[in-house]
This record gives C-alpha cells, sequence and structure tokens, in this order.
C-alpha cells in the first residue's frame, strides 16, 4: 500500500485515514497520523518503548482506545511517540483487545517543534474497513 495516512476536510478538527496490509498496520498508521497532526515525527528518536495493552467491546471502541492512550502517555509522561507497533488485535465473544507498543522519547522543547494540539480521540464519523488492498481506518481527533 503505497499511503500509509491521508487528512480529510473538517472545520474544526483533524480528521484522517489510515492504511495497511492488515487491520494491525492500519492502527499503526492512524496512531502516526495523528502524532503528525501535533509533531513532525521526524524529529523524534526511538529510545522509549511504552507497552500498552487494551480492552474493548467492539474494534471501532479499540482504536478510540487506542487512540486515547497514546495521547495519554504523551500528555501525563511527556514523551512524543514517532513509531507504533501493534504486535497483535484479537476479537472473540468476549471483546476485543490490542497488544502494542508505542516507541519515542522525552519531550525536548529545543528539538520538537509542535503544531496543533489533540485534545481527545471521538468517535466521530469513526471508520474500519476491510478493503480489497487492505484495511481502512479513519478517525476524528478534538483539536
Amino acid at each position: 500500500m503505497d499511503n500509509r495516512f491521508e487528512y480529510l476536510e473538517h472545520t474544526a478538527d483533524a480528521k484522517f485515514r489510515a492504511y495497511g496490509m492488515s487491520l494491525e498496520e492500519a492502527f499503526e498508521n492512524a496512531a502516526f497520523a495523528m502524532f503528525n497532526v501535533m509533531i513532525d515525527t521526524s524529529t523524534v528518536a526511538t529510545g522509549i518503548s511504552h507497552e500498552i495493552e487494551l480492552n474493548s467491546e467492539d474494534m471501532e471502541g479499540l482504536l478510540f482506545n487506542w487512540l486515547s492512550e497514546i495521547l495519554f502517555v504523551f500528555e501525563v509522561e511527556s514523551i512524543v511517540f514517532a513509531k507504533f507497533i501493534v504486535d497483535r488485535l484479537e476479537q472473540d465473544a468476549g471483546g476485543c483487545r490490542l497488544f502494542a507498543r508505542a516507541v519515542g522519547e522525552e519531550i525536548n522543547l529545543s528539538k520538537h517543534k509542535f503544531g496543533t494540539e489533540v485534545k481527545a480521540a471521538t468517535y466521530n464519523d469513526m471508520k474500519i474497513e476491510k478493503m480489497p488492498e487492505g484495511w481502512m481506518v479513519q478517525a476524528t481527533v478534538d483539536t
């Protein structure tokens, strides 16, 4: 797949679609797209790895929880991320689970230039679709 993500027109917030050959890759690219709204991720080193395990009743809830969790870690622990590895997504009668790592470094204001502030993930216009060439996830974040 050529494009990892694309930004869509939205009046007030940041809306994007992320793509992947697997659903895991699409979740990785959604996180990457969200962080690229906030910061030039090419300036972020990958010295800190943060393990993340989440669950939800459905995949849309899991995508929301994933974006919310990495935003929470960014805000509370002052870590910017540039790489996301979703090791696996599971879905069964008990719900959905995500096992992943976010990789980055502590915020350094002399190095990291911030753009748009992302306040929260939302369920607004959220979509997860299986496509002939892989997966597409669409999300909107409150800016």
